[in-house]
């Protein structure tokens, strides 16, 4: 049962800074409200202690009443300029401003009520019930705060004018603020709630991404995925970058399919792409774009080192086996260095072709390179 009680009442860690957030936005909206009726009934009612009274400030009564009413007028006052003030200070300070508006506003009218019972004590408790009731429904604080509010305000009230009260009125104050409480305590839970779906939507919704996005067979980037996330890299890039599109295509690859049969052209693809991953681990990106053509995005400014590196790739290739047996598999392959801005895709896709094919053309098995500048 309290471990029931505390996941109802506890905010998951993976959702806390968006519940803060959550929070802060609807507060924020609440407290303008307040703050705007605040500016509209307490000047009134500042007015009419000063001058629709025939005594005025010459009543200690009067200057409580006058008192109450400046300190309420002030408060909201400060919470504005202080809202305004922390607009790019961290939320967690602007939250803290947002409580501190709400509990005193909360305390404000607990006095206010006590003080009028003090006075009338065949008066009402519609003060403090209001405040109960838009704590509860129109303000979201975390569970503890909600807690400490809702019951501390409640042993204020009490203690301050619960022997104005007949036990009638009190129990039925009681039960009020029990059900404020549950209230408050069940929208804070539902707000949870909506986060953590939320969360785990966005979640699915990055997965199925993901996925539409990779190559089943070999888990690299699907054609139109490395184009797109290459062609916002060249947009982004400002020449000085060493943006190289390289290009890998399979030398002889039906023959392969031809000799040992298709679950054996599977198997070198797999390959493939794992030694691309092992010879070129800090590639930007990594494709499959072809039937048996592979792409990377790399970012290196020594086109020596980058044709070093494909050498020995194409070498690599060549331990790939297939149930104890060599499948003589290699490539050629052609790389483009970028060094000019906002160079578009497609063109960077011809040369590298380009250069692709007269490595192809040469004898396969080589590697070629070229320039955009």
């Amino acid at each position: 049962m309290r471990g029931k009680i505390g996941d109802f009442l506890r905010v998951p860690p993976e959702i806390l800074s968006d519940f803060r957030q959550d929070s802060f936005q609807k507060n924020r909206l609440s407290l303008l409200v307040i703050c705007v009726m605040i500016f509209g009934m307490e000047p009134y009612n500042i007015f009419r202690v000063l001058f629709m009274s025939r005594s005025g400030l010459g009543t200690l009564n009067n200057r409580i009443y006058f008192g109450m009413y400046c300190a309420l007028l002030l408060a909201a006052v400060a919470y504005m300029l202080a809202a305004r003030l922390t607009r790019g200070a961290a939320l967690e300070k602007r939250l803290r401003i947002q409580y501190a508006g709400v509990v005193f506003a909360f305390l404000w009218h607990i006095c206010l009520n006590a003080y009028d019972l003090m006075r009338d004590p065949d008066g009402e408790v519609s003060i403090y019930m209001t405040a109960v009731l838009a704590l509860a429904v129109f303000i979201q604080l975390p569970a503890c705060l909600s807690i400490a509010c809702h019951v501390g305000g409640y042993a204020l009230f009490a203690l301050t004018a619960g022997r104005y009260l007949e036990s009638g009125p009190l129990l039925n104050l009681t039960f009020s603020s029990i059900v404020a409480l549950a209230v408050s305590l069940t929208k804070n839970h539902s707000a949870t709630v909506v986060l953590v779906q939320r969360r785990e939507i966005a979640l699915m919704n990055r997965q199925l991404q993901a996925l539409l996005e990779k190559d089943p067979l070999t888990g690299l980037l699907n054609k139109s995925a490395f184009e797109e996330k290459t062609a916002a890299r060249l947009r982004s890039a400002n020449g000085s970058d060493g943006l190289t599109l390289l290009m890998v295509d399979l030398d002889d690859f039906k023959g392969i399919n031809d000799r040992f049969g298709h679950p054996c052209g599977d198997h070198v693809l797999q390959q493939t792409a794992q030694r691309l991953q092992n010879a070129f681990p800090t590639a930007a990106e990594i494709g499959r774009i072809g039937g048996d053509e592979f792409a990377l995005t790399l970012y290196t400014t020594s086109p020596d080192l980058l044709e070093e590196r494909c050498r020995r790739f194409i070498r690599m290739l060549g331990d790939i086996r297939w149930q104890g047996r060599e499948v003589g598999a290699q490539c050629s392959a052609g790389f483009c260095r970028i060094g000019a801005p906002d160079v578009p895709y497609e063109r960077v896709y011809r040369e590298v072709d380009r250069a692709l094919y007269e490595a192809k053309r040469e004898g396969k098995g080589r590697c070629r390179a070229c320039a955009i500048n």
